[in-house]
């Protein structure tokens, strides 16, 4: 499970390679130094194998794909980049900001869903209110069969809650596979806010990418297989893959972007306008900071209003059900006069 304090021991491995791969020690020292520090225990074990591989003779690139499922696709190909550009500090450098950027938005939005949740439960075990009138007779009278309905149906709806979020954890892990993915995406697509969030943040890895790889000096085709790769939509992916054979018949990437739906206007008129004045670097760094910053920003706004709707069902399913009780309560006092 991706966890606030996994994406922070991520990020301060990665900023701890990169500090020490640009004061010039070599990357299997600066591993083996890594491996040995207390505060990154829990990856210890995988940079030991990483480093089982290099001293095999495999490249960094190979050694990372040797293990398996410790990094995203994402983290590899600009790893990779950065290997072949001899620029891993850079590459180290740029995921560690990013792993502690996401590693502070999901904290922040689980702080901010503290009090739903608590409400959450409280609401679960009160109401209905006849199923608590009953556990408390059945324990007062001692007739604890009375209690037996209320714990069956806690024990239902409480599975019920929390078999759907380990279910939504277990299925919006970044190690599934291709097809499984694109399940997500089209599902989280129907969502209104959530959908524009996710698709910001895919362009932002992609901007990251491919400013990393064109500073490579990577040709076009490699790098948008590559950048597409590891934006995480698999959307995109079908999308530029089936139009690259066109890119390699002599249409330029600006026209493919213009010609995919998935680009928002913005997108296709800077990298348009970065690949015409010659300055695309640029152009791609502005187009990840703009997209990234948008993208945990509207998914902290969705974040708010899903709190504000469960909240406000909560308050009132609370008011119905009071109103309810009272009323049937006062209706058999009427009729019993």
């Amino acid at each position: 499970m991706v966890t606030p304090a996994e994406l922070n021991r991520r990020s301060q491995l990665y900023s701890q390679l990169a500090s020490m791969i640009a004061a010039g020690v070599p990357l299997q020292q600066s591993l083996e130094m890594a491996s040995r520090d207390s505060s990154l225990r829990s990856s210890g074990k995988t940079i030991q194998q990483l480093l089982v591989h290099l001293r095999e003779g495999h490249t960094f690139t190979d050694s990372m794909q040797r293990v398996k499922g410790w990094l995203p696709k994402f983290d590899i190909a600009m790893l990779s980049v950065g290997e072949t550009t001899g620029r891993l500090d850079a590459s180290f450098k740029l995921l560690s900001r990013y792993y502690a950027t996401r590693a502070k938005i999901i904290r922040d939005t689980i702080s901010g869903l503290i009090v739903t949740v608590a409400t959450l439960h409280v609401f679960l075990l009160v109401f209905p209110i006849t199923f608590l009138q009953e556990l408390a007779l059945g324990i007062v009278n001692n007739d604890y069969a009375r209690c037996v309905p209320f714990l069956i149906e806690k024990a239902v709806v409480f599975g019920l809650l929390y078999g759907t979020v380990l279910f939504l954890i277990f299925a919006t892990q970044g190690s599934r596979g291709e097809r499984w993915r694109g399940f997500i995406e089209f599902f989280t697509s129907k969502i209104p806010i959530l959908r524009k969030a996710l698709k910001y943040l895919a362009l932002a890895r992609l901007a990251s990418a491919l400013e990393a790889l064109n500073n490579a000096g990577v040709n076009v085709i490699t790098s948008w297989e590559l950048a597409t790769n590891a934006s995480g939509s698999a959307r995109l992916q079908r999308a530029v893959e089936a139009y690259l054979p066109q890119v390699a018949a002599g249409v330029t990437p600006a026209e493919m972007v213009s010609a995919i739906p998935y680009f928002p206007e913005l997108f296709h008129n800077l990298y348009q306008t970065g690949e015409v004045s010659g300055k695309l670097d640029d152009a791609l760094a502005r187009l990840r900071e703009y997209y990234e910053d948008e993208g945990f920003r509207t998914l902290q706004f969705f974040t708010r209003v899903t709190n504000s709707v469960i909240y406000g069902s909560m308050a009132m399913l609370v008011a119905w059900n009071v109103i309810h009780f009272w009323m049937n309560y006062y209706g058999q006092m009427m009729q019993s006069i």
